[in-house]
């Protein structure tokens, strides 16, 4: 019998034979059915999962004055996002939490988790210039660890901004939540000469607590936000340009012990701020068709602290990350071949900030009280777009990673490989359809802790010696329609992850595999245009499970968290040039009967497990746009978030565990009631 690595290894060399062979062997034929296209930007062609990919664009954001995560993903059927609260947000591709995806901006990787009850990834969504999701694991150049899926966030620049006649210019923003805060920006851009321009831009949030949609305060949602970001690009040569951009991201507020769950009037808050640091450098050098390469360098330093100052005083962590993607597209004939190398480096640390008399007598073992993990993720990827001919694409690549994590204040090591393959291909029938199919494996091997759990109690065994690479196969299956007023698409899915890792309830074994994480479904969407009208719908079915039981944001925290078919609705109406109207509905389905709480069961906290329930609920939002100014430089938006004042918990939150003996408190923050939010933007 074969091993899972000398299959892949196998897939491995079939891989890189195709991608080679087929340049040298293409017909006569095939040279003159090949399309005259301009070389095509790397990353732009992508064919597993093609139907369920997503891209978000800065005018829907504006629109309804996106304002979080929540926000961005809101007409991204695939994408979820759970927690009300900034901070504690985390985001769900098909139910897995962001943990299991690759997510960067302008391709820095955004890893690492600081708290398990709170988000790890946070961007403005008004300094996005697009959002591009990628349901699934899907081809080697998805990056390091992306079993889930990715996200990929790219940031504005000079060049979006301005018009070619222009030399400088800027957009101040001021905008007013009724639920609860407002919100104030400033953007200066301009061209230091002829090749080059600098963009720097400020913004600040200052929230109150929130209301439900019973009018109920949720305590411990208040917060700040102040964002700095400043980006520098040009031409080095005619054929090459470099961009340097740096981020600094602060939040702070008085928040729950636990931000992600609810804080009842009288409870104690606590205060908790949270950074992120972020340099990026890429550079482009487009030579020739088998010369586009592509360079991406970065640094990212985030942390934590929170001050518990009714156990053990001030606690922070952080997380540094650094390292490089260099990667080259070359154009042979009718293959387009993407190759690579990429390498990064996680360090992961926390420590006790009080006094030693206030901590020891909390932690685990007296003697320690800062803990450190190093871990490094190297890979190499290729990947071929083979144009058949004007009708049928065919993709398939490979990626190989190698993972490398050391416990430096335990001594403890682990470290593993794999290889990950994919193929797929895109069909067009005709002239209005076209058929998707791809499948891909992916693994990801053992990365740096979560910085709040990094301490161990000396008789706890940190890593099982046996622990295996987590290994993925992802299969879908796609339809499209489209013509001058339709688009209609039908996507079908399937992935199973085996070797689960997790820092299961319980302890004493901190990592281990636990089993097959599985998930399946389907996604429904179209798309009406008639003259000023656009009608979209979409309908999505998710399953997903953990050794056949329904997973759970409390007990599966940083895996995953089941989520009810959704239905959404959104509307869209050109009144005139200056008058836009907008509205948009989502409506979640019960998921009831969830049995939870097996792991306590095991562990004999409880007799038996228990059941919870996700009620269904229905959100309506709505906007106005106007620009009253014929050169539509001054905009006015008014939008109403939560039309009706609902009340309800979103089901990528955690659920309500309170009717459990032994859980009471145990549940995820009610979402925002009706929120107006009025904005003016002046563009000059």
């Amino acid at each position: 019998m074969t091993s899972p690595i000398s299959n892949r290894l196998s897939a491995l060399a079939v891989a890189i034979s195709l991608a080679i062979f087929p340049v040298a062997a293409q017909s006569a034929e095939a040279d003159k059915t090949q399309l005259d296209t301009e070389l095509p930007t790397i990353e732009s062609i992508v064919v597993v999962g093609h139907t369920t990919n997503t891209e978000i664009t800065p005018a829907e954001l504006e629109k309804y004055q996106a304002n979080d995560l929540a926000d961005i993903f809101r007409f991204v059927p695939s994408v979820s996002v759970g927690g009300s609260l900034g901070i504690a947000q985390k985001v769900y591709i098909r139910g897995l939490e962001d943990t299991l995806f690759n997510v960067t901006v302008d391709g820095a990787p955004q890893t690492g988790t600081l708290f398990h009850h709170i988000g790890r990834v946070a961007i403005d969504p008004e300094l996005l210039k697009q959002v591009e999701v990628q349901a699934g694991a899907g081809e080697a150049t998805s990056g390091a660890g992306a079993i889930g899926g990715a996200i990929r966030f790219k940031t504005k620049n000079v060049d979006d901004l301005l018009d070619s006649d222009e030399q400088f210019g800027g957009t101040v923003k001021a905008g007013y939540f009724s639920n609860d805060g407002y919100k104030a920006s400033a953007t200066l851009y301009g061209n230091l000469s002829e090749n080059w321009g600098v963009l720097g831009s400020y913004i600040y949030v200052d929230r109150d607590n929130m209301q439900d949609g019973d009018g109920n305060e949720l305590f411990g949602t208040a917060a700040e936000q102040a964002l700095g970001f400043i980006k520098i690009n040009g031409e080095l040569t005619a054929n090459q340009n470099l961009s340097l951009s740096y981020e600094n991201r602060q939040e702070k507020g008085d928040f729950g012990a636990r931000p992600n769950w609810p804080t009842l009037e009288g409870d104690t808050l606590f205060p908790m701020d949270g950074s992120r640091e972020t340099f990026v450098a890429n550079h482009l050098w487009n030579a020739n068709q088998w010369l586009n390469l592509e360079t991406t360098l970065y640094h990212t330093t985030s942390s934590v602290e929170q001050n518990r100052f009714d156990r053990w005083g001030a606690y922070g962590a952080e997380m540094k990350s650094y390292g490089f993607d260099l990667r080259n597209m070359s154009v042979f004939g009718n293959h387009t071949l993407t190759y690579g190398v990429e390498y990064r480096k996680d360090e992961v640390s926390s420590e006790y900030l009080a006094s030693a008399d206030v901590w020891q007598q909390w932690a685990w073992d007296p003697t320690v009280g800062k803990f450190k993990e190093t871990g490094t993720v190297q890979g190499v990827y290729v990947q071929d777009h083979w144009q058949v001919n004007r009708d049928l694409l065919l993709s398939f690549g490979v990626r190989y990673d190698q993972y490398d994590v050391k416990q430096e204040t335990y001594g403890h090591s682990i470290d593993s490989d794999g290889v990950s393959p994919n193929v797929g291909l895109k069909y067009d029938i005709n002239q209005h359809w076209q058929v998707t199919a791809g499948y891909a494996q992916a693994m990801r091997g053992k990365e740096v802790g979560d910085a709040f759990t990094l301490e161990q109690a000396p008789d706890w065994q940190s890593i099982d010696p046996n622990l295996q690479a987590e290994e993925v196969d992802n299969t879908e299956l796609g339809l499209t329609y489209q013509d001058d007023s339709w688009q209609l698409t039908a996507s079908v899915y399937r992935s199973d992850i085996d070797n689960v890792i997790l820092d299961q309830l319980g302890r004493g074994v901190l990592y281990e595999n636990i089993g097959t994480l599985e998930t399946k479904g389907f996604e429904l969407r179209g798309v009406y245009w008639y003259d000023d009208w656009r009608v979209a719908a979409s309908y999505a079915n998710n399953d997903a499970e953990l050794n056949g039981n329904t997973v759970e944001g409390y007990e599966h925290i940083g895996l995953a968290n089941a989520r009810g078919d959704t239905l959404g609705l959104n509307v869209n109406y050109m009144l005139s040039d200056e008058f836009e109207l907008g509205w948009n509905m989502n409506y979640v389905f019960a998921l009831d009967d969830i049995e939870v709480l097996q792991r306590g069961v095991e562990l004999g906290w409880i007799e038996q497990t228990q059941t919870i329930d996700k009620p269904s609920y229905q959100v309506h939002d709505i906007y106005v746009q106007w620009q009253p100014l014929t050169d539509g430089s001054l905009t006015l938006n008014l939008a109403v978030q939560n039309l009706f004042d609902e009340q309800y918990r979103d089901h990528s939150s955690v659920g309500d565990y309170n009717h459990i003996a032994g859980w009471e408190g145990v549940a995820g923050l009610y979402e925002a009631g009706r929120d107006i939010r009025l904005s003016l933007g002046y563009q000059f």
